[in-house]
């Protein structure tokens, strides 16, 4: 397989995991049950995560073992696909990785979970603008 078909490929494999993601958040966020806001957390972060991670991948640059939001957004050549996230608000989305996840963490509400779903939309909109057409999904 040529290098470009390999990166392609590669990329639309993180799209893809980054859209379950998406989309599992979406419809948990639907639920009546607020219990599950710490998972719709977790989801919205990993979608963020992936897509970002599949920028990293488009240009040819090392994907770090981090859920760090920040770090990542660091790694990215500019322009970056920040979707204008400050710090604070890649930090927070940090925290849905793990801390949210296990006792002793802080719980997520719905309007957390809700926010956290905008923020994933956000960046997945902005990523989805710039990565190229043939490692998207329909979506």
């Amino acid at each position: 397989m040529p290098p470009h078909e390999h990166i392609v490929r590669v990329i639309k494999e993180w799209v893809g995991k980054a859209e379950n993601d998406y989309r599992a958040g979406v419809r948990l966020l639907s639920s009546e049950d607020d219990a599950l806001s710490d998972v719709v957390g977790f989801h919205a972060q990993q979608c963020v995560e992936k897509y970002l991670k599949a920028v990293l991948i488009a240009h040819s640059l090392p994907v770090p073992k981090t859920h760090d939001i920040e770090k990542i957004i660091a790694l990215l050549p500019p322009p970056a696909p920040t979707a204008n996230l400050t710090p604070e608000q890649m930090r927070w989305m940090t925290e849905f990785a793990a801390d949210s996840r296990y006792p002793g963490g802080d719980a997520a509400s719905k309007t957390d979970a809700e926010e956290a779903m905008r923020t994933a939309e956000r960046i997945r909109v902005a990523v989805r603008a710039i990565l190229p057409p043939e490692t998207l999904e329909n979506g």
